[in-house]
């Protein structure tokens, strides 16, 4: 039986109507929309029977693929599925590029950068070029911070729906890493408005003591939120937040740089999809 109401185009189009296509599809329709679905409101999506999607399902969350949420009755992104994407995302052609964006800027202030994606409640590294300078913090590609305590992982939740954040934070532990950690969730809330309106975010010794992180948002190229953060880290003996502020506009010029890549390498992908 074929997915009805949200078939994905390539599925439509090649008529590859396989038990392997069918499984693609219904993870396509999870994915696609920022709530968690139940196997009845999957049923009310797709217009597959009951116990298709229960077998379905099933499969996924032995592969790993999906998870079921605390609830036992809803549905969201399994281990393996993250993963999958992250190795994209690490993988991706236009690393080249970006990490051309990084050296350079990295060559005009001084101070060690990463570029940085979502990943369930953790931010993770995707590229990270180091300054030269004898005193830096090393946290290579593939390195996983909380969302709460770190100026990338504020930037993306800032942009999140107050729904979606709450539901967010709910499944995260706001662990005190330091002294400085914000672990009350009010305090957060207000902390990631201020985030909203200002632009960017500070991590002000929130992760790691003698730490200080600025992060921007690399602007969107689509319709969907932005999955990608650019950051300056450096010691606080080195780097305060008032001077921090001052590297603002270069951080953002190389934010512009990277989204200008992807909406440039956006027909290419779209022509190969």
């Amino acid at each position: 039986m074929k997915i009805v109401k949200s078939l994905p185009p390539a599925t439509e189009a090649t008529g590859a109507d396989t038990p392997a296509m069918r499984l693609f599809a219904l993870l396509e329709v999870i994915a696609a929309k920022d709530q968690r679905y139940s196997l009845q409101g999957l049923v009310e999506e797709t217009g597959l029977p009951k116990p298709t999607l229960h077998r379905m399902l099933q499969q996924m969350e032995g592969a790993g693929l999906l998870q079921r949420e605390g609830d036992g009755r809803h549905y969201g992104m399994g281990t393996r599925l993250r993963r999958l994407a992250e190795n994209l995302l690490f993988n991706d052609s236009l690393h080249g590029a970006r990490h051309t964006v990084l050296r350079r800027l990295v060559e005009e202030i001084g101070e060690s950068c990463n570029l940085t994606a979502l990943s369930g409640s953790e931010v993770v590294y995707l590229d990270r070029v180091e300054t030269a300078a004898p005193l830096r913090f090393y946290l290579h590609p593939g390195s996983r911070v909380p969302v709460h305590c770190s100026a990338s992982g504020k930037m993306f939740l800032a942009q999140m729906g107050q729904a979606q954040r709450r539901r967010l934070l709910a499944n995260a532990s706001l662990e005190a890493y330091t002294a400085s950690t914000l672990t009350d969730a009010a305090a957060l809330e207000a902390e990631i408005q201020r985030v909203r309106k200002n632009g960017f975010a500070i991590d002000n010794e929130e992760f790691l003591p003698g730490l200080l992180c600025i992060a921007a948002l690399v602007p969107a190229t689509g319709e969907s939120p932005s999955n990608l953060c650019i950051a300056v880290q450096a010691p606080v003996m080195r780097l305060d937040i008032a001077k921090a502020k001052t590297l603002l506009p270069a951080l953002q010029r190389a934010a512009l740089a990277l989204s200008r890549i992807d909406a440039d390498a956006a027909p290419a992908r779209r022509a190969q999809a």
